[in-house]
């Protein structure tokens, strides 16, 4: 028996408070180490209304600028510098009453102030609607002298380039001004859809095989549909997604709004396309979007080989949608209380050297993190590093499984994409563009799960963590195109003049999500309450958001070996491109990082491998006289 130390039972102790703190649903009872501390941003809501009502008072005199944008390169900086200043305070101001919301979804006097941010957004695109058209009257070669002679309007360079590149999709003053006002309203279904879906939405309940009766909320779900017990799992989504879609009229009423939406906005900018449109704003071909969808059916046969895999690991005659969450191996139960996970992250982010690692540290341990889920709280993950003079804030709903360790690992690799970017780009070119946004959070992930596996020598949790390799690639990879299939496809229907009910949907979805699984195959069977999982995807309201988690992960890869193999110059290059923001094109940003997104390269090094660690897990399941 071994030894066990006082520090032993301490540790031991920890993991229990731990667990029981994701377990408690009460947010006044979780201890304040464990919630974002929002006063960072602003000491309190009068601070913020503060704040709010001086940018009201600032936003009207942006009008002194109407008509002199030409006039000189002096006029032309002050009012682009102007229009800076307005927009940082006024994403300072949108992150805490957008955060203070999601903490908890019922509480309708901070809801209140999300709406009235909104309002005041609407307000500030509508007065500043002249800019765009004054400055697409000037000819190019007026730009470049005003740029010659100013040299602080360089902050501004890739916007003025890119402002000229979109010109054929710049309306006039007056028609610029329509589409600012109508963000009012542009945001009505994503926001519909999330209070109706976090707060409001009657989640069923489910009594589990050993008589504990769950409430099935989005955290809870994605909790209870990875536990061992094969008819637990089949009762918690049947019982979840039946429960949806009792309420396909009303999901597919807001989806088709966005979608809608969506095609307002193509339409008005004079795009071909909805996807046209959306791809268009990072100057990412249409190809790209279409490339991968193409490849990626190209290679379900890769996807089968490793869902015929998991079947025979896990020992079932026919597996079915229900059992993808689960463990994969029954008696490898990989539980890991925060203070462990956060060891293990850092431990693997080493590679990236001493600043990267301590700031890490510091979004551990100075309230960056809003880490346990609560009534009311939005579900799902996310990193904001809207409030530039701050850090950036990360959301988790952290239940202690490996999974969990994974998601605050990929939340930090935004958030460090953030903290680089607000420290080293000036506030213009600090944003980063959304084709690389995930690169960053994907590449810590694979960075983590080579840490696990230099670590782990048992064959059982070996294959386990393999295992869980594979479904970083089956969720970033195949799943997210599936979503972006999906979403590309019910577009297309609108755009032909289809309606969008929730049955369309239903069916829609039901078809692609056999496809990608071998339904018909039989490698795995999409059970019928499947077809309302689109119900359960908020991503749906990001406008082509999904396909950016499948190129930003084989791109990441593809950097990643290099990191990992000790290259020194791969390693300063990735760093810098974690610094620059949009500076440059997403494209030219990681030609510039050592990888080619035009082509299907970082595709087919992804694919080839998954297939070498299937070769090894077969290696191992041999081994074992499995």
């Amino acid at each position: 028996m071994p030894r066990i130390t006082c520090s032993h039972i301490m540790v031991f102790l920890l993991a229990i408070a731990v667990v029981s703190y994701a377990q408690e649903r009460d947010r006044n009872r979780i201890p304040d180490k464990y919630k974002w501390n929002l006063a960072d941003i602003y000491p309190s809501d009068d601070a913020w209304k503060k704040a709010k009502d001086q940018l009201n008072a600032e936003i009207p005199k942006v009008g002194q600028f109407k008509g002199k944008l030409a006039s000189s390169a002096k006029e032309l900086l002050a009012c682009l510098d102007f229009n800076t200043k307005l927009t940082k305070d006024y994403a300072r101001l949108f992150v805490y009453a957008s955060m203070l919301s999601d903490q908890d979804t019922r509480d309708a006097a901070h809801l209140a102030l999300t709406q009235e941010i909104r309002q005041v957004g609407a307000d500030f695109g509508a007065k500043t609607a002249f800019i765009e058209p004054e400055i697409l009257k000037m000819d190019k070669s007026k730009l470049a002298a005003f740029l010659k002679k100013e040299t602080k309007l360089g902050v501004y360079r890739q916007y003025l380039d890119d402002l000229q590149r979109r010109k054929a999709h710049t309306g006039t003053e007056g028609e610029e001004k329509i589409l600012a006002d109508a963000s009012l309203v542009s945001d009505a279904a994503s926001s519909i859809n999330g209070i109706f879906s976090n707060a409001e939405f009657p989640f069923p309940e489910v009594t589990l095989s050993d008589g504990k009766t769950v409430k099935l909320d989005k955290a809870a779900f994605n909790l209870y549909r990875a536990v061992p017990n094969r008819e637990d799992r089949k009762k918690v989504f049947a019982a979840f997604f039946s429960q949806l879609n009792r309420y396909k009229g009303t999901f597919g009423t807001q989806l088709y709004a966005e979608v809608k939406k969506n095609m307002f906005y193509a339409r008005a900018r004079t795009y071909n396309s909805s996807l046209e449109r959306s791809v268009d704003g990072s100057n990412i071909p249409a190809q790209v979007y279409h490339s991968l969808v193409e490849n990626v059916n190209k290679n379900l046969g890769t996807f089968h080989r490793y869902l015929n895999l998991r079947k025979r690991i896990m020992g079932v005659d026919t597996l079915h949608y229900y059992d993808l969450y689960s463990p994969l191996l029954s008696n490898v139960d990989l539980n890991y209380p925060i203070e462990e996970a956060e060891t293990h992250i850092t431990a693997a982010l080493a590679p990236l050297g001493s600043e990267y690692t301590s700031t890490i540290r510091k979004a551990l341990n100075e309230r960056w993190i809003d880490l346990y889920p609560n009534d009311g709280k939005r579900a799902g993950a996310y990193s904001n590093g809207g409030a530039y003079d701050v850090h950036p804030y990360m959301l988790l709903n952290y239940n202690s499984k490996y999974d969990d360790m994974t998601t605050l690992a990929h939340e930090l690799g935004h958030t460090m994409q953030s903290y680089l970017s607000n420290k080293n780009q000036p506030y213009p070119t600090a944003d980063y563009p959304t084709f690389v946004a995930e690169v960053a959070s994907t590449f810590n992930e694979a960075l983590l799960i080579d840490h696990m596996l230099k670590s782990i020598k048992d064959d059982n949790v070996r294959l386990s963590l393999l295992g869980n390799y594979l479904e970083g690639i089956k969720g970033k990879v195949f799943r997210q195109t599936q979503f972006a299939e999906f979403e590309m496809r019910m577009h297309e229907m609108a755009e032909k003049g289809e309606s969008l009910t929730g049955d369309k949907l239903n069916s829609l979805y039901a078809e692609i999500t056999r496809k990608y699984y071998g339904h018909d195959k039989g490698v795995c069977i999409v059970d019928d309450e499947i077809k309302s999982e689109w119900m359960n995807i908020p991503h749906f309201y990001y406008n082509f958001y999904v396909y950016q988690y499948a190129t930003a992960f084989t791109a990441s890869a593809a950097l990643a070996e290099q990191v990992l193999a000790g290259d020194k110059v791969a390693t300063k290059k990735y760093l810098d491109f974690l610094s620059s923001g949009s500076s440059d094109y997403a494209i030219n940003l990681l030609k510039k990082a050592g990888v080619d997104m035009t082509t299907s390269q970082p595709l087919e090094l992804t694919m080839k491998a998954m297939n070498r660690v299937m070769d090894e897990m077969e290696t191992i399941l041999k081994k074992m006289g499995k």
